[in-house]
């Protein structure tokens, strides 16, 4: 891939999902030479012989093999362990490094005291330091393997992009690397190609896939004048796209910034597993110290060092250090897939607590645009017909209402029955005229009626000021000298706010709107998507406010918006959550980014919540309370019944801990954080 080019927007997420593998690599490394190494330790260990029953080969330096491979498995294979307990212990901050080098530190010189018979000691842990070094290198690789997966999500982000573009120039086509593609430049994207950079469609249609973006699998048409996201599929046909951002600035570039930001953010949960492994490292140290001094006293000095060294191995608080950092990787990664950006940490958290979402109305539960709600015509005159002669006027209009007007009237009105109008002009401050058939044909509000001193059959009367108390704008339509019908035009209730807001009764949570829009307008809405509670009327800078007012309530307040005014209330809440369509200062101020302009994404959020919170109790809970048993029992408590644990048993016991907690993280890739699914739950 280009230097430069969009999939390397993020440096910082790929040099953290590089040092994953990088580590990852030099780990794997380790442990298979290192277990090279540990066969003939192991095979040549007097202990293993006799419990095996084989007889050891005799001829000379026999006896040296354990000693000199098993010197070297500590300097290579140890070596991650001892400089990562050193720069523990010059931090102050020991934890599971510290640990890890402390037992095989132990394990090596009692070794070594024995092989050259000194002080009379049979210490011979060869077999089981070269055991525990392997199987912490496999452990620490698999960790690393995990945590490079669950990040893998950056790199499957990246490889979206294609390599090149087709830049359309003066000559024709030409093939480009993405580092060379400029703002304003005009590209082609072939039927079933990827488009390389955000832009604006200029010329084609297309069903745009854009499941990598928004996690939504049902294809969106995307027409002149749409919106195009670097990544996404043109399935069907070729379009014609003019750049709009490259690189860093690409939609693609800041997801993979926000994942990788959000498996590198800390979190309550992760700081306490921090404090956990350093109580378990004093807590280890400590019955380390207590358990010799006990079975020295007891005149047992080989027992002593053996107890010694199985409390240090089984302490290794290696499942603790998986128990945050997997849930995070594998929770972000599986958020990011089903269109939920995570940017903080906390805020993932607190989401289980929310108990009331505050939505803005307009762009969140909305769609932000008019459309057509209602037609009245007088007798004689259909709906469609009505419809037709609006649509023909304000064919050639750019304001938005036309716009819904022509869209209705497309879908609405058999094209054999669709008009075309004449020498249009524009009335400002009064609507639209245009002639259609050479009648006269007009377009506005109630001030065009006053100025046309036309009469209003009350039949439509009675209609529109129905649609005027519940604030939609009215537009009357007047052919030649009488009125023919008026047409009701509000913005778009989303069907799937209707969907969400009934999943989230159903949750127990209640559902608050805050709007600047008149009251009326505000509590029709509300009425229509039961709504608990209603702010209306609420200018941009007293949002924050509301927000507040909620808190002093005594709730957990999630707010979700998509505009620059929604920024101070976004900060605010206890959860910011941005429509992934909204600017980038709203981005910016939220903790959670919802990729697709769909409200019922919040259930995904919240279910992800409970899920990845209740997953890293687990984990810790494991990870501790096994420490706390095994401890005792690797510092012999239960020497007298017979039963005792081997350093070479307490790293099986040690990994076969982390192993239930990194599968305990994997069946996070079982949630389903599919809105459709959650809102029928």
């Amino acid at each position: 891939m280009p230097a430069g080019h969009g999939g390397h927007a993020q440096a910082g997420g790929h040099d953290r999902h590089a040092g994953h593998g990088a580590h990852g690599e030099m780990f794997r490394r380790r442990f298979w030479i290192s277990l090279l190494f540990a066969v003939p330790v192991v095979g040549f260990s007097h202990m293993v012989a006799e419990l095996l029953g084989y007889h050891l080969p005799d001829f000379a330096g026999v006896s040296w093999i354990p000693p000199v491979l098993g010197t070297v498995i500590f300097f290579y294979g140890g070596t991650p362990f001892l400089t990562g307990g050193w720069a523990e212990l010059r931090s102050r901050r020991p934890g599971m490094m510290l640990l890890i080098a402390m037992a095989i530190s132990v394990a090596f010189l009692a070794s070594w005291v024995t092989t050259l018979g000194l002080g009379g000691f049979e210490l011979d842990f060869w077999w089981e330091l070269a055991l525990l070094i392997v199987i912490m290198l496999l452990g620490h690789w698999l960790e690393m393997r995990a945590l490079g997966s669950a990040s893998g999500a950056l790199d499957a982000l990246a490889a979206m992009l294609p390599d090149t573009a087709d830049k359309i120039t003066d000559d024709g086509t030409a093939e480009v690397p993405l580092s060379q593609l400029s703002l304003g430049d005009l590209v082609l994207v072939r039927a079933g190609a990827r488009v390389p950079a955000d832009g604006t469609v200029t010329d084609g249609r297309a069903e745009a896939d854009e499941s990598m973006i928004t996690g939504e699998s049902k294809a969106v048409t995307r027409d002149i004048g749409d919106t195009v996201v670097a990544g996404t599929v043109a399935t069907d046909s070729a379009l014609r796209v003019r750049i709009t951002a490259v690189g860093e600035d690409t939609a693609l570039a800041g997801i993979q910034r926000m994942v990788a930001d959000a498996q590198a953010s800390s979190s309550r949960a992760q700081a306490l597993a921090d404090r956990a492994a350093a109580f378990l490292f004093y807590f280890a140290a400590i019955t380390g110290i207590v358990t010799f001094t006990i079975w020295a006293l007891l005149g047992n000095l080989d027992e002593a060092v053996v107890r010694t060294i199985t409390v240090l191995v089984i302490a290794c608080p290696h499942a603790l250090g998986l128990a945050i950092p997997l849930v995070i990787a594998i929770s972000t990664e599986r958020a990011a897939k089903a269109g939920v950006l995570v940017k903080d940490r906390l805020s993932l958290e607190r989401m289980r607590t929310v108990d009331v979402v505050l939505f803005d109305k307009t762009g969140t539960l909305t769609q932000g645009r008019h459309q057509v709600t209602g037609v009245t015509a007088t007798t004689g005159t259909s709906e469609e017909h009505l419809l037709a002669l609006a649509a023909a006027v304000e064919a050639d209009s750019e304001h938005p209402l036309a716009r819904a007007l022509v869209a209705a009237a497309h879908h609405r009105v058999p094209a054999s029955e669709q008009l075309t109008a004449t020498d249009f002009r524009s009335l400002p401050g009064r609507g639209v005229r245009a002639l259609v058939d050479g009648t006269e044909v007009r377009v506005g509000g109630p001030a065009m009626l006053s100025d046309l001193r036309l009469p209003m059959p009350e039949d439509i009367t009675a209609v529109t000021r129905g649609w005027v108390q519940r604030g939609a704008s009215v537009l009357h339509l007047a052919h030649g000298e009488r009125v023919l019908g008026a047409l009701a035009l509000e913005d778009a209730i989303r069907e799937e706010s209707r969907q969400a807001i009934d999943a989230l009764h159903a949750r127990g949570v209640k559902v608050a709107m805050i709007t600047g829009d008149a009251r009326q307008v505000a509590d029709t809405v509300a009425a229509d998507l039961g709504i608990d509670e209603v702010f209306a009327e609420v200018l941009p800078e007293h949002k924050d406010a509301k927000v507040t007012e909620l808190q002093h309530r005594g709730h957990k307040v999630a707010m979700v918006g998509d505009g620059v005014n929604d920024a101070p209330a976004l900060a605010r809440a206890d959860v910011g959550v941005a429509i992934g369509a909204g600017t980038d200062v709203a981005i910016e101020s939220a903790g959670v980014v919802l990729a697709a302009n769909d409200p019922r994404a919040v259930l995904s959020i919240i279910e992800l919540s409970h899920a990845s919170y209740r997953k890293m109790w687990q984990n810790l809970i494991w990870a501790t309370g096994y420490n706390v048993i095994a401890v005792p029992l690797a510092a012999g408590v239960l020497a007298f019944a017979g039963i005792a644990i081997s350093p070479a048993i307490a790293a099986v016991l040690m990994s076969v801990s982390t192993i239930v907690v990194a599968l305990n993280a994997q069946l996070l890739r079982r949630l389903d954080l599919d809105p459709t699914h959650l809102t029928r739950l």
